[in-house]
Parts: C-alpha cells; sequence; structure tokens
C-alpha cells in the first residue's frame, strides 16, 4: 500500500483544517510520501535510477488525486512529512493532514480515530501508488460498506490497496509485518468474527516487474 511525521511551514493549513464540519457521512483518507528524490519508490529505483522512480511516483500522485476527485465523499490527504499548499493535491477538493504514529499501522488507526470522532460513519483509506485504481473501486466500497462491517482491496504483493470501516476494529493495525506478503492474510484473520467484504485484487507499483508491460509508466523511464 502506497501508504512518517514532522510539521513544516505550511502547519497552519492543517490547523485551520481541525476545525472542518463534515459535508457528508463519508470519508476517504490518501495515504502518501512527500515526493523527494531518493526517498520514494526505493525498490523500484534499483532498477531504473531515482530520478525515474520519482517521476513514476508522481505520476501515480496525479493519477491518485484525479481518480479520488470523482468520488463522492469528503476527502482527506495525509502526507508523510510535511503539509504542501500548492500541489497536486488540490485544496479545493482536498483536506490536508499529517501522519503521525510509531509505524503505518499506527499512523492508519490515529487517522481513522481521527475522522471517526469528526463524526464521519463510513470512512476508506487508500494509498497513493495504485495505478489500476479507479472510482468504480472506491464507490463499490462504499457501497458495500452499507451492509458490512469492513471492506478490503487486496493488493497482488500480500497487502492491500483500499481498507474500509464503518467502526473501529484496533486489532487489525497491530502486530503485523508492514510492508511484507503478510499483510492481507493477518488481517483478515483479525476479522474472522466480522463481515468482510473482498473488492479485486489490484497491483500496486513497488518493482520494475510491476510496470514492464506497461507502455504509459515505461515511457517515464526516458524523461
Amino acid at each position: 500500500m502506497g501508504l512518517i511525521s514532522t510539521k513544516d511551514s505550511d502547519g497552519d493549513n492543517e490547523i485551520a483544517y481541525n476545525f472542518h464540519f463534515p459535508t457528508s457521512k463519508k470519508a476517504l483518507i490518501i495515504f502518501t510520501r512527500n515526493p523527494e528524490l531518493g526517498k520514494v519508490k526505493t525498490r523500484l529505483a534499483k532498477t531504473i535510477g531515482n530520478e525515474a522512480a520519482l517521476n513514476i511516483y508522481n505520476h501515480l500522485l496525479f493519477h491518485t488525486a484525479t481518480t479520488v476527485a470523482q468520488v463522492k465523499a469528503d476527502r482527506f490527504v495525509f502526507y508523510s512529512k510535511s503539509i504542501h499548499k500548492n500541489d497536486v493535491w488540490d485544496s479545493s477538493f482536498f483536506r490536508k493532514k499529517l501522519q503521525y504514529g510509531e509505524d503505518l499501522g499506527g499512523k492508519m488507526e490515529n487517522a481513522f480515530n481521527e475522522l471517526f470522532l469528526l463524526g464521519y460513519k463510513e470512512i476508506i483509506i487508500v494509498g497513493s501508488d495504485i495505478f489500476d485504481l479507479q472510482p468504480k473501486h472506491i464507490e463499490e466500497a462504499f457501497h458495500k460498506l452499507e451492509h458490512h462491517d469492513v471492506v478490503i482491496g487486496p493488493a497482488k504483493d500480500g497487502g492491500y490497496y483500499l481498507l474500509g470501516m464503518k467502526t473501529m476494529h484496533p486489532q487489525i493495525f497491530k502486530n503485523k509485518k508492514w510492508g511484507t506478503d503478510t499483510v492481507f492474510q493477518n488481517t483478515i484473520n483479525d476479522l474472522k468474527s466480522e463481515s468482510v467484504f473482498l473488492l479485486e485484487v489490484l497491483n500496486d507499483i513497488d518493482v520494475y516487474e510491476d510496470i514492464k508491460d506497461n507502455e504509459e509508466l515505461k515511457a517515464l523511464i526516458k524523461k
């Protein structure tokens, strides 16, 4: 999942959004890493180099921002390191916050808790590096949440690209080896007593094999 935290000079942006009142019962969280050379898509960069990896990551950010902007929900982008005012995450569509927590699980748990406390009834989180993600996947997830406790979008690498809940299930954020192929199955094991709906499996972009058949992404290597 293309899914740690310090404030920068844009901290006033985050403070302003803390006084937000929901306009929908639905909230969509996007977890993103700040696009920095040598800091994103590091496994992919081992094959194609840091600059090409950053080009691809920025392309994935644009794809994700365009995709989620089409979904009817209040949208929150949670940055990994610092909040940027003028970037692909247009403030007309996205409320901007920072991730915080000891690991990815803690960061996701804190983000869900924060939005549940704001009064949202259905909350979905997605990463920012799923090239195959389309509005229909998120819309289906919100629809299925009406009749299920949890919705998960499995990723081909053994993780997940989407997680949706109506109430907190804190156990799913603990005792996981994040970034490994055990995450999805261990999450399912934690939800044996809950009603879980699984979306179609999608591929995230981590290594060269994930893009070798994608001409649009491969073209970014030569930029």
